[in-house]
């Protein structure tokens, strides 16, 4: 099967300032039961999407009860298809599957499902866009009749991130997320191709289309209710399982490194959190989980929080880098934590860490040095800003280097690369206005984002 390059927005006029984070882990999901019904017939359904788990059914738009009742279903299939599905105790009416495969969780896939049972032509009842490009080529494509009633915009409970039934939750990102009663639009209607880089799809303003009835529009730009809908119909969804701290920056136009669910190795690595909490159950032998994002020059800064220590804890924190076709720490260029801070590397010594200390990283790609630091202070001489302290590590530049968390014992860090997964005091950013740090970006050093590396090419 084909494999999709996720959307990806360095630039454009249009701006997406927040997402909503959904963790599978933590049973998080929308819902709103409309107290009329539109139309059943035409409705178009629009989000971005950035994945956090794969290889299990993970529902982002569901209506219905769940189960062997009536449903109709958008999602992706457990083998990383797109599944549009609506069936009854009589049968199926809808069934299409995509033959693409969507496994990239570094990416933003923008998905656009326009339906219309009262075509004449039974492929055009039934369209489906993925970064603007509409979808037709199918592993299975069952239309429904003409004028066929949808439970789309009727009295039944709409649901965002699972099924009626509370199975199969969405883990990740969602952005831009929009129902419309009664209008079939285009891709065209919801994002555009950039001007100077026609291959790249990136969202523009919703603003001056038609959301029907039933229809709503979630920017999640309100932090105290991420259900707002902003359309003008107040058609505002209950949030379950949702707060505050799930209003991410991490957006389709500025694009932010997290862990990396394919980037594990070993199944006792799990990610929670939208791919930023990194928990290491593995009783021996070092595992690790890699970043999204690898560079090969540039500078760049993140942080890492230890949420759980354990009397067993064994951890590594630094730059992995792809070696002979698998990933490996970089020689001495890596922190070592185990029942105190150990330094591997010159100006690092040993040192004490505790629970809920945030460990810094300035990786200085470009000059192979690695900076580290503990609750804002560097280690020794370290100083990542003068570029002095650290000795030249055995990073090659021909390859990609990536920030690295491993260990086995039970640890368990939050780190951040601009968008973090604990709450900060101090809301650091980088020279180019990106990020939110607890600590202070050493000058010249930036946050591992798109944006970044759209204007620094990591």
């Amino acid at each position: 099967m084909p494999f999709i390059i996720g959307a990806n927005s360095a630039g454009g006029d249009f701006s997406v300032d927040n997402s909503c984070k959904f963790n599978r882990a933590g049973s998080a999901y929308m819902h709103i039961t409309p107290g009329g019904a539109g139309s059943t017939t035409t409705f178009t359904f629009s989000a971005w999407l950035k994945r956090g788990t794969i290889t299990s059914n993970q529902m982002f738009f569901e209506v219905g009860a769940g189960g062997t009742s009536d449903d109709f279903l958008f999602y992706f299939h457990s083998g990383d298809t797109v599944k549009i599905f609506d069936y009854d105790g009589g049968g199926t009416n809808i069934a299409i599957l995509t033959n693409q495969v969507f496994r990239d969780p570094s990416a933003w896939y923008h998905l656009v499902l326009a339906v219309d049972t009262t075509q004449v032509t039974d492929t055009n009842r039934v369209k489906l866009y993925v970064n603007g490009t509409q979808v037709t080529s199918l592993a299975t494509a069952t239309y429904p009749v003409q004028d066929f009633v949808l439970d789309v915009n009727s009295t039944d409970t709409h649901w965002i991130g699972r099924r009626g039934d509370g199975v199969d939750y969405f883990d990740g990102y969602m952005a831009e997320v929009c129902l419309i009663d009664g209008t079939q639009y285009a891709a065209s209607d919801f994002g555009e191709f950039n001007e100077d880089s026609p291959t790249i799809w990136q969202p523009k303003s919703v603003s001056g289309l038609t959301f029907g009835t039933n229809g709503f529009y979630l920017d999640f730009e309100d932090s105290s209710d991420l259900g707002k809908d902003v359309s003008g119909n107040g058609n505002d969804l209950t949030a379950v399982n949702i707060t505050a701290t799930d209003q991410a920056t991490d957006t389709p136009t500025n694009n932010f490194a997290t862990a990396n669910s394919n980037m594990i190795s070993t199944t006792d690595v799990v990610l929670t959190e939208g791919n930023l909490t990194v928990t290491s159950d593995y009783a021996s032998g070092w595992q690790y989980a890699g970043s999204t994002f690898a560079v090969n020059t540039g500078k760049w800064y993140w942080e890492a929080k230890a949420t759980v220590v354990a009397a067993t804890d064994k951890t590594f924190i630094g730059v992995g880098q792809f070696n002979t076709g698998e990933v490996d720490f970089v020689g001495d260029a890596n922190l070592g934590l185990s029942n105190g801070l150990t330094g591997h590397g010159a100006g690092v010594g040993s040192y004490s860490y505790a629970q809920g200390d945030i460990i810094m990283v300035a990786m200085d790609i470009t000059n192979n040095k690695i900076y580290y630091g503990d609750n804002g202070t560097w280690f020794g001489t370290l100083d990542p800003a003068a570029g002095t302290g650290a000795t030249t590590q055995t990073v090659d530049n021909n390859n990609f280097c990536m920030p690295m968390v491993g260990g086995y014992g039970g640890s368990s860090w939050d780190l951040n690369f601009g968008y973090p997964a604990f709450t900060v005091s101090s809301g650091n950013a980088d020279a180019n206005g990106y990020g939110n740090f607890e600590y202070a970006v050493p000058t010249g050093f930036l946050a591992l984002c798109s944006k970044n590396l759209g204007s620094d090419g990591g």
